[in-house]
């Protein structure tokens, strides 16, 4: 833990983590050695971490999408640490609040990991080919009429958790809706 707060560093988030099935064991274990690295957040490297939420309203059992003009995919909000950012779930509520607009975003039902996950990334004009180990969160919202897209090109769209899944391509994404499902349900 840092600075006082109650948020847990990344090799403890780590390390409580218990990875569901053999492909994220893999990556599990892949991730507890990178967090042994001087620098994990590092975008230079080719595999570095970032960390993303699934945000939720649980009262109407829906979930927040947002368009990632990059990948030409509706998926969660997250993203890269900012310089000197070290800890995960804080910086899902940074970029969970700046995708978003919405002000009110906490961790739900705890401050948990959901999924992690290695996500390959194609090469652009201005990075090569990478993974993001990907730390995924739920973040909750009470005021879902609040949301605003960051930009008009990113827009954000309420779904039910069937709806979603339909809605994107990603299969690593998918399992993180079924497992926000599971908890909305519960």
């Amino acid at each position: 833990m840092t600075s006082g707060t109650e948020t847990p560093g990344l090799a403890e988030l780590l390390e409580r983590y218990r990875p569901q099935g053999p492909a994220e064991t893999a990556d599990h274990e892949r991730l507890l050695g990178l967090a042994g690295e001087p620098d994990p957040w590092d975008r230079a490297t080719p595999l570095h971490f970032t960390a993303s939420a699934l945000i939720v309203h649980p009262r109407t059992r829906r979930v927040l999408l947002r368009w990632h003009v990059r990948q030409q995919a509706w998926l969660q909000v997250g993203g890269h640490g900012d310089p000197g950012e070290t800890l995960p779930l804080e910086i899902a509520l940074r970029e969970g609040r700046e995708e978003t607009g919405l002000t009110d975003l906490a961790p739900w039902p705890d401050a948990s990991l959901v999924h992690l996950a290695v996500v390959p990334v194609p090469a652009s004009p201005r990075e090569p080919a990478h993974e993001h180990a990907d730390l995924r969160f739920l973040l909750a919202t009470g005021t879902p009429d609040d949301a605003r897209p960051e930009n008009p090109a990113s827009p954000l769209e309420w779904l039910s958790v069937a709806e979603a899944r339909a809605r994107t391509t990603e299969e690593n994404f998918r399992e993180t809706l079924d497992r926000a499902g599971r908890l909305l349900d519960a």
